[in-house]
């Protein structure tokens, strides 16, 4: 296998996007510039049924060393799955059977295909922890947890918070980060690369590596998109992309973030310049409407995940629908077997997640029934006439 050693394409792949390097920036730079093939691995446990802008922002990573010719294994965490990582958590997860993994990693090789190639002669591989971990004995679990100590596992925040307010920590919670760290001595990796907030794990697997193997294990950590309170974007927040998500509702979920989220966007889920996007900072600080760009920052996030013609596509409905009000033309249809108060069709049709998220929508305004803002919450919604419903600006479905 040709190895790419350009000093240009190896300075971007260690620097944009990059939060961390372990053990430094030096130590991997020689070892991609030295030609031989490395072999690196994301691990995403499956606790949902599609991969996100958490997984797709280490896997453009991936892709760029992919791109140089180093082999990469996506690992799913079938085994560490069922035990549940503890990463900011502030109570414990609720453990999840065999076959619910499975069931969520049903489609997590076809959507991280948008990013990462499973074919050719570089073809990243696709492996599952429970191949090792399942056979591990308590003799094996005994001699692996002797290389680490308890003040070790205590350092991490949400352990150190969750004693001072009295929360319990269970032991399943705390061996978590050593079955994460066994993963890299199993495959013999050179590298893992995550998101920051995997940190603590991933060195985990570094220093079990050198003492199980006597190897320097390389660890990338990616930045992450958050809100401008440091909050990650998530599935209550309603702005969280997934690789499943339509063109249509990716540009719009773009749309919706704030506008702090805009440069860091282009410089972690884009390919523009460095230099474009610098420009574009300097624009908005002069006062120029930072909507413009947030626009293309949505038509890049669909070109990105779908091709550049679906995200033109998806630029061309939006100005449409929001700049002339227009009503889409292919609306979903929802049946109900009865009529219904609009708060039940709210919950029902999951415009709403809960009745009192309904009622707040209606208290602000962003109800329409057949394009009138509706203020009543016992509104019955006849199904038999084909209501439209609307919420804000971009959810449309019609009841029959």
């Amino acid at each position: 296998m040709n190895i790419n050693t350009d000093e240009t394409a190896i300075n971007t792949l260690l620097t944009r996007g990059v939060e961390n390097i372990y053990p430094s920036f030096d130590f991997i730079e020689s070892r991609l510039k030295d030609g031989k093939q490395l072999t690196l691995y994301l691990g995403i446990d499956p606790t949902g049924p599609d991969l996100h802008l958490g997984h797709a922002i280490p896997l453009r990573k991936m892709a760029e060393f992919q791109k140089l010719g180093h082999k990469l294994i996506l690992l799913v965490g079938d085994f560490t799955g069922m035990i549940g990582d503890p990463t900011d958590k502030s109570a414990t997860r609720v453990r999840l059977t065999r076959e619910q993994v499975l069931e969520n990693a049903s489609k997590y090789k076809a959507q991280a295909s948008k990013i990462i190639s499973f074919e050719g002669e570089n073809a990243a591989e696709l492996k599952y922890n429970s191949e090792w971990l399942d056979k591990l004995t308590l003799r094996d679990t005994t001699e692996l947890a002797s290389n680490f100590t308890v003040q070790q596992f205590m350092e991490r925040d949400m352990f150190e918070k969750r004693l001072e307010e009295g929360k319990p920590i269970h032991l399943h919670e705390f061996l978590y980060p050593l079955m994460q760290a066994y993963d890299s001595v199993a495959m013999n990796v050179d590298g893992e690369i995550g998101g920051n907030d995997q940190t603590f794990n991933m060195l985990a697997g570094r220093d079990l590596m050198k003492a199980l193997k006597g190897k320097e294990k390389f660890v990338i950590t990616s930045k992450l998109l958050v809100d401008p309170t440091g909050k990650k974007m998530g599935k209550s927040e309603g702005n969280m992309i997934t690789l499943s998500d339509t063109p249509d509702d990716m540009f719009g979920k773009v749309m919706s973030w704030t506008d702090g989220m805009i440069i860091p966007g282009f410089e972690i889920l884009t390919d523009l310049p460095n230099g474009e996007i610098k420009e574009m900072k300097i624009a908005m600080g002069d006062g120029v409407n930072p909507r413009d760009y947030k626009v293309k920052l949505a038509a890049e996030v669909v070109a990105t995940f779908f091709d550049r013609a679906m995200g033109d596509a998806a630029v061309d409905r939006f100005n449409k629908l929001f700049q002339e009000h227009a009503i889409p033309e292919n609306i979903e249809e929802v049946k109900l077997a009865s009529a219904m108060s609009i708060i039940d069709v709210l919950v029902e049709t999951k415009l709403a997640p809960s009745k009192s998220e309904a009622r707040r929508l209606i208290d602000g305004g962003g109800v329409k029934v057949d394009e009138v803002v509706v203020a009543d919450y016992e509104l019955v919604i006849d199904p038999s006439k084909k209501p439209l419903i609307q919420k804000g600006k971009r959810f449309f479905i019609r009841v029959i």
